[in-house]
């Protein structure tokens, strides 16, 4: 593409790629089952070959990963003064009481004094979600929610209702929704833990915005707290939540020596200020000090980690689109957080971590995060050389805000080894949630013949995608279209910008970006 290779594309078709997908942030926006073969037998020795049963199927324990719900609770504008007076536990029945006479109106008008577009999700897009969820997977063994529970402009919405309202009592209803969600998740998967990440939007006083320790964070810890299983840690995991929004639990038995850390990585992006408006960067390094010592700790129990915050590492592609950025004419990308020490802390630590789970962008995608030294090669046969990588996926979205349709995973992962074996997508074939119908929209394993979500067999799909610059394979018009849940044109103009999309989700640096996009020079 010229925009990154020489320049020469122009500003009015790159917008016009913009346009094609709709504001749609194109970046923003276990080990799997080896075949060892036995040593060689001397030819001398050779005796004949005796039947060997079949090694019994590994059975996997199914998990279900759900991200960006964006619950709208100003839908219908003329519900919401029921919604601030009543307790969390009216909310269902308020919420399933016909629209009112003016909700469409109401809604209109206050999209339009937030300078909104678009429309997140409705209750019944919610219900939906989480019902079908729970119908497809009524045994998963967890549940992962990896971020942005809030709908876009929640602290302008609840002050344009509210005629301005002091900030703390945005904060206050925001806590609030959050434990509604927090109280819909324990009532759809009843006995089955609910993990969940706050993304950027989940704030007590704006879009990346948040006080370390404040009001919100200690609200909110007391609805999440619910996922302990002994109460006596309840005091120290709250009093820990609150100074940041991380945590750290055991997964549930049958996975072996497994465990969670969550980070609300907020802090860690290149936008995040506090709520006043100021940028801050201690508590981004703080942060990243809390996930050091956390994956120290389980490396020296010999545990199997997945790492889940909201927003990626890497390049933001489509802000560096927005913003006509000529890498290869030195300029640099857009990227998601403000340096690359989160990838450096995960790879340090890459022998122990399994999975990592992300979102933000709003779409499928996968990433292969790596340390200081890439692989050479990218082929299961470097697998040998244990490099410095960890496997990662961003799960799409249920709301449909960018036009795609809402979607989640549902994942098969292996106890023994802690590693994602093989996820399928399950998506809604409308946007509200009425009356719709969720199925499968691809499963891992088929569509990209591989036998588990790894870095090693990541490593081959991307590489594949890399040689294939006109993406005329049928891996990569397979990835084109899933990309964008539902399709059309949307999900086809990623075939536009196909060399440099791959280039952003195989290097986490701008330095690995360049030189994956750039032609060398004579």
């Amino acid at each position: 593409m010229g925009l990154f290779q020489a320049g020469r594309t122009s500003i009015a078709v790159v917008m016009n790629i913009i346009t094609l997908f709709g504001g749609v942030a194109l970046s923003t926006t276990a080990a799997f089952a080896q075949k060892t073969e036995p040593p060689a037998t001397p030819a001398e020795t050779v005796a004949a070959p005796v039947p060997v049963a079949a090694p019994a199927p590994i059975a996997t324990a199914p998990v279900v990963m759900l991200s960006d719900l964006h619950f709208d609770p100003f839908y219908d504008p003329g519900k919401f003064k029921r919604l601030r007076s009543e307790p969390v536990s009216a909310w269902r029945g308020i919420l399933s009481t016909p629209d009112s006479p003016t909700q469409v109106a109401g809604s209109v008008s206050l999209m339009a004094a937030c300078k909104t577009r678009g429309s997140d999700s409705p209750w019944t897009l919610i219900e939906s979600s989480l019902a079908a969820a729970h119908e497809q997977s009524p045994r998963a063994l967890f549940v992962t929610v990896s971020g942005d529970l809030l709908v876009h402009g929640f602290d302008c919405r609840f002050k344009a209702l509210t005629h301005g309202a002091a900030q703390a009592e945005s904060s206050k209803f925001a806590a609030k929704t959050v434990a509604f969600l927090e109280s819909e998740f324990h009532r759809t998967f009843e006995r089955t833990p609910v993990y969940v990440a706050l993304g950027n939007n989940d704030s007590g006083c704006g879009d990346y915005k948040e006080d370390p320790g404040g009001d919100f964070l200690q609200s909110v810890a007391e609805s999440f707290g619910e996922v302990l299983e002994a109460p006596a840690d309840r005091k120290d995991w709250i009093h820990a939540f609150t100074a940041n929004g991380d945590y750290s639990v055991e997964l549930p038995k049958p996975i072996a020596h497994g465990r969670l850390i969550i980070l609300q990585n907020l802090f860690l992006s290149r936008m995040y200020t506090r709520c006043n408006g100021k940028p801050d960067a201690t508590q981004g390094a703080a942060q990243l000090q809390w996930l050091r010592t956390e994956l120290a700790a389980a490396h020296a129990k010999h545990e199997q980690v997945w790492v889940m915050a909201h927003i990626p590492p890497g390049v933001d592609l489509y802000s560096t689109f927005a913003r006509s950025r000529d890498v290869c004419a030195g300029q640099p990308p857009e990227m998601f957080l403000r340096d690359e020490k989160l990838v450096e802390v995960l790879t340090d630590f890459a022998a122990d971590i399994r999975l990592a789970i992300f979102a933000h962008t709003h779409m499928d995608e996968m990433r292969l995060l790596y340390g200081r030294t890439l692989p050479e090669k990218g082929t299961a046969s470097t697998a040998s050389a244990k490099p410095p990588w960890v496997a990662a996926k961003l799960v799409p979205s249920i709301s449909p805000i960018n036009g795609n349709y809402p979607a989640f995973i549902l994942a098969d992962v292996n106890p023994q080894t802690a590693s994602l074996r093989d996820y399928r997508v399950v998506a809604a074939d409308n946007k509200s949630g009425v009356a719709a119908n969720w199925k499968e929209s691809y499963r891992y394993s088929t569509t990209y013949h591989s036998s588990g979500y790894t870095p090693e067999n990541l490593a081959v799909i991307l590489t594949a995608f890399k040689g294939d610059k006109e993406s005329a394979s049928p891996q990569s018009e397979a990835y084109e279209k899933n990309f964008f849940v539902g399709g059309g044109l949307r999900a086809m103009a990623i075939r536009l910008v196909w060399p440099a999309y791959v280039c952003s989700i195989e290097n986490n640096t701008a330095a690995g970006y360049r030189a994956c996009l750039c032609p060398a020079k004579p």
